[in-house]
């Protein structure tokens, strides 16, 4: 990507009052898909996290993640400005929900449910009867803090999501930008970059992997990767 559209997108996070990020699928951690707890870490997924933060740290941000691997709760973000509405592995819960409790790893040492003995899982959406309430009360404080962008410079970067989840960050980040006049949208995505016609004025697609393309966004101006 050339360095002058990079540096207009620092310029545009800089300036911004707000700042909207989504995190998507490019930025899993290797997982088993038959024990989704079992995560071959990524280094330069690590990497891209500190680049972000570095980016933003001195914003006023909020995260929107559907990655379950709990990877971005090992890095400086402040949690309270995180929701992940997909879940986490490293949260467990009642097999069979008997109760809306959630337990931190390790917190029930033999892995089974106080309450019915069942099994404790991996607090996500891929678990059969998966307990909102883990992410409800971020949910909360992400509307809150979204009601306060209008009509306030909003850059928004969408990273890496695709359509496996459509309804929790690719399209309700074009709906927050379509009603916000001042807001600015930046898709990267290595296969799904494209944009909307409504928002082609207030939006850029970026088709390249997002980890990759998020380094070379923190890089100092001329040491860009083109």
């Amino acid at each position: 990507m050339k360095a002058e559209k990079l540096e207009e997108i620092r310029r545009r996070l800089l300036n911004s009052q707000k700042v909207l990020i989504g995190i998507g699928g490019e930025w899993r951690q290797n997982a088993d898909p038959k024990q989704p707890e079992q995560i071959t870490a990524r280094p330069e997924v690590a990497q891209g996290y500190l680049s972000l933060y570095e980016l933003i740290k001195d914003k006023d941000y909020f995260i929107v993640t559907t990655v379950t691997d709990g990877e971005i709760l090992n890095q400086p973000f402040q949690r309270d400005r995180i929701v992940a509405p997909c879940g986490n592995v490293t949260w467990k819960q009642c097999e069979n929900a008997c109760t809306k409790d959630i337990w931190e790893d390790g917190e029930i040492e033999d892995g089974r449910c106080p309450h019915c003995g069942a099994a404790l899982v991996p607090n996500t959406v891929s678990c059969k009867n998966y307990i909102e309430e883990g992410y409800l009360s971020r949910w909360s404080a992400y509307t809150e803090w979204l009601s306060r962008t209008l009509n306030k410079t909003l850059t928004v970067l969408e990273l890496g999501e695709g359509f496996l989840t459509p309804t929790v960050i690719r399209w309700p980040f074009e709906k927050t930008v379509f009603f916000n006049r001042q807001a600015w949208l930046c898709r990267v995505h290595h296969e799904f970059p494209q944009i909307s016609e409504e928002l082609k004025e207030r939006a850029e697609g970026i088709q390249a992997d997002s980890v990759e393309w998020i380094g070379s966004l923190a890089r100092p101006k001329g040491k860009e990767l083109l």
